[in-house]
């Protein structure tokens, strides 16, 4: 699933190729992934002839502002969701599930393998959180003022679950996933089992610095490809090949040579490197 990296690649693409130009119409080729308005006519109608204003991004959401105070274009890509910049011309793919037209034969293709991803227009007027339900219980984002260390301290203190289970949590950090999770774990020490609970503030402290870190490295690497992840061009990202325990089970840590192991916590696979990442300010011992 695309994480906060991802999105924000994409959110920087789309800024640089769709800005300023004309919606000239669209093609809804699977009626569900539009989750609002519930008529796909009502839906064209509304983003045709507009211009996208500006891409913006919240936690895994993209918002597009459209020209003239005409309301707002949202993208929710979910598991398997692509938006490509493509010529009119190109063979349309198998998944493609929406398109949006504009001059000189571009088009914005929504490609969605899985189909969970959903689209969104919000009429002029309308609060966006009150159509795109999931905003309003968004975190503060990495990126925000708001997260400071006393933030994320507040959203951990006295909490009986895994510090991994907690990341996930999009009402505790918006925009971390578990590939991000994973890294700014081993990066700060802290094993992903290690309870909300017993987590100092002095550990807090290099955990938050950690997401950010690895976020950032991330979103200059165009994101990881594991899957289906392609930025609006189409290209793979590259963050995958730096990776610090993430999908490398069984291969040696970068820092110690330990071989990188895998758990699961509330269904999601954790990995993470015995010796670098400490219980409870404890080695691991296996």
């Amino acid at each position: 699933m695309p994480e906060l990296p991802e999105v924000e690649t994409v959110r920087r693409g789309l800024n640089q190729l769709t800005l300023n130009q004309e919606i000239t119409g669209g093609d809804v080729l699977l009626d569900r992934t539009i989750a609002y308005p519930f008529s796909v006519g009502e839906f064209v109608n509304g983003i045709e002839k507009n211009a996208i204003a500006t891409w913006h991004r919240r936690g895994k959401y993209l918002l597009a502002e459209l020209s003239s105070s005409s309301g707002w274009l949202g993208v929710h890509l979910r598991m398997t969701g692509q938006l490509l910049w493509l010529h009119r011309d190109e063979p349309l793919h198998k998944h493609t599930r929406v398109r949006l037209f504009f001059g000189d034969q571009q088009e914005l293709r929504f490609v969605d393998q899985r189909t969970f991803g959903k689209i969104w227009w919000v009429p002029p007027g309308v609060a966006v959180e009150s159509i795109i339900t999931g905003l309003a219980k968004l975190a503060a984002d990495p990126f925000s003022p708001e997260f400071t260390v006393e933030y994320l301290a507040s959203k951990l203190q006295n909490r009986r679950r895994p510090i991994k289970t907690a990341l996930l949590d999009q009402s505790v950090v918006a925009g971390l996933g578990n590939i991000y999770a994973d890294e700014a774990l081993f990066k700060s020490g802290i094993l992903p089992e290690t309870l909300c609970i017993d987590l100092q503030l002095k550990q807090i402290e290099p955990l938050r610095t950690a997401i950010i870190q690895v976020l950032e490295t991330s979103i200059e690497a165009g994101g990881t490809t594991f899957s289906n992840f392609l930025n609006v061009k189409g290209t793979n990202g590259n963050y995958g090949g730096v990776a610090w325990v993430y999908n490398r089970v069984g291969e040696p840590c970068r820092v110690c040579g330990t071989a990188i192991q895998r758990i699961r916590l509330a269904g999601r696979s954790s990995h993470f490197c015995s010796q670098c990442q400490t219980l409870g300010g404890v080695r691991r011992r296996d």
